[in-house]
């Protein structure tokens, strides 16, 4: 029997629990130490638990169960060696117990000896009466080694014993994904709810292998299968209004996702979407307070004070896309997509120290994607920096070592210094790579391509 404190048949909990207070050592049967035991570990309570199992052996030495509880406590504490020591001494005693191998697989796992732990879990499966846990295990060590297609065949085994096994089934399902196999998955969906037609978590995984093939329509009625099954399932209601919003549905994916938001707590991806939709409808007014809402609900969803900055960005109140953008970076300093914004919206302000501080700030943080070299060195060319420039490029280059529009830059700038041979040496290797980007010495460097030198260079190369 389980108990918790709301129970009112949990009277050896509390009479554990007043012995632990007045320290008078009261007879509990081995029974009563298992539930109170069970009942501190489900809870976190790892001390309590300990004190049980001890004063549950003192009273009671040869219990097998209450050491099996002990040896539950060590892996916890992954004490694995006194784990084992004891494991072995219970086989000595009780050499057909389940729960013996089962612990031993546990410790054996904690060691990353998973193929071990699943040899020991199958001998489990000789002896035990109830299959369906020790195949969720051993389908568990399946995925610790990457053997999905394994793992997928315990997880269905789990399945095949109780339909209402959600766990094994999102197992299942995972397994499916990371194989790619979406058709698959599909086929086995389709079966498993011939079986069961009522469960709203399958149709609900259903629709998502659709919506991955790009199958709008299934998914949607697959979705919809889900809601009827449980109208108050969150997930189907916003996987529906993605749907929709594929379709070009974007009145209805509202709908889909306001009603996600009565059911349960507001999240700010459905605020989001529904801001997204209404911008795409031409709402603006709309569309701006459900983005406000979104940043309010979670101020740390980097996506909202995107949404809201781009949204100021494309209607060119580029002051107000400042305002939240420079909002955003003091709650995350750290994200890139915010310091990138930030350095578009200057640059279009033509604030340009500013905007080359933010692509500065950018690469400073690990994105190194090429436009974001060439806006930074553009942007110091611009503000007279012909040496950081160079340096800016030749980092870029160690990226993209064989980019036309690199090289055409540093081929300017050197240039520009009167450093011929390097001039000349990264005008060669820009025509080799793509003379079609030449233009760049045009707009950047006109002074630099009016050069006999260069223009004779362009001749015979291009």
């Amino acid at each position: 029997m389980e108990f918790s404190h709301n129970d009112n048949n949990n009277l050896p909990l509390t009479k554990f629990e007043s012995m632990l207070k007045t320290n008078h050592i009261l007879f509990f049967d081995s029974e009563e130490f298992e539930n109170i035991i069970h009942y501190y570990l489900n809870q976190g309570k790892i001390a309590l638990a300990k004190k049980a199992i001890k004063l549950g052996l003192d009273q009671h030495p040869t219990s097998i169960n209450l050491k099996l509880f002990k040896v539950e406590v060590f892996v916890f504490e992954d004490k694995l060696i006194e784990a084992d020591n004891l494991l072995n001494e219970l086989y000595s005693i009780d050499p057909k117990n389940e729960e013996i191998y089962i612990q031993k697989a546990n410790v054996l796992s904690k060691r990353d000896e998973h193929q071990q732990a699943i040899d020991v879990l199958k001998r489990a499966l000789e002896l035990a009466d109830d299959l369906v846990d020790l195949y969720s295990l051993i389908g568990m060590e399946y995925l610790f080694l990457d053997e999905y297609e394994n793992a997928k065949t315990y997880f269905m085994k789990c399945l095949e014993a109780d339909l209402q096994d959600y766990s094994a089934l999102y197992n299942v399902i995972y397994c499916f994904e990371f194989l790619n196999q979406n058709e698959e998955a599909i086929s086995y969906l389709n079966t498993f709810l011939d079986k069961n037609p009522y469960c709203e978590v399958a149709w609900h995984q259903l629709g998502k292998q659709y919506m991955v093939l790009k199958n709008y329509q299934k998914a949607l009625a697959a979705f919809d299968f889900a809601i009827i099954s449980d109208d108050t399932f969150v997930g189907a209601y916003l996987e529906k209004g993605k749907v929709l919003e594929a379709l070009n549905r974007y009145e209805d994916a509202i709908e889909s996702y306001s009603i996600s938001l009565k059911l349960d707590d507001p999240t700010s991806f459905a605020l989001l979407r529904i801001g997204a939709c209404y911008e795409k409808l031409k709402n603006n007014e709309l569309a701006v307070q459900y983005y406000y809402k979104t940043v309010h609900e979670d101020p740390l969803l980097d996506k909202g004070w995107i949404a809201i900055t781009k949204f100021y960005n494309k209607n060119k109140n580029y002051q107000k896309a400042l305002y939240y953008i420079n909002k955003a970076i003091n709650i995350d300093s750290e994200n890139v997509n915010y310091w990138k914004l930030y350095a578009q919206i200057n640059q279009r302000l033509n604030l340009y120290e500013e905007a080359e501080r933010g692509f500065k700030k950018a690469l400073d943080l690990g994105n190194y994607e090429l436009n974001t070299w060439l806006s930074r060195g553009d942007l110091l060319i611009k503000l007279g920096e012909p040496e950081a420039a160079i340096k800016n490029f030749e980092q870029a280059i160690e990226f993209y070592p064989e980019n036309a529009e690199l090289e055409f830059r540093l081929a300017g700038l050197f240039f520009l210094k009167n450093e011929i041979r390097e001039g000349e040496f990264h005008l060669k290797n820009a025509i080799s790579h793509n003379g079609e980007f030449s233009f760049i010495l045009e707009e950047l460097f006109p002074s630099v391509s009016n050069k006999i030198l260069v223009k004779n260079l362009l001749k015979q190369n291009l």
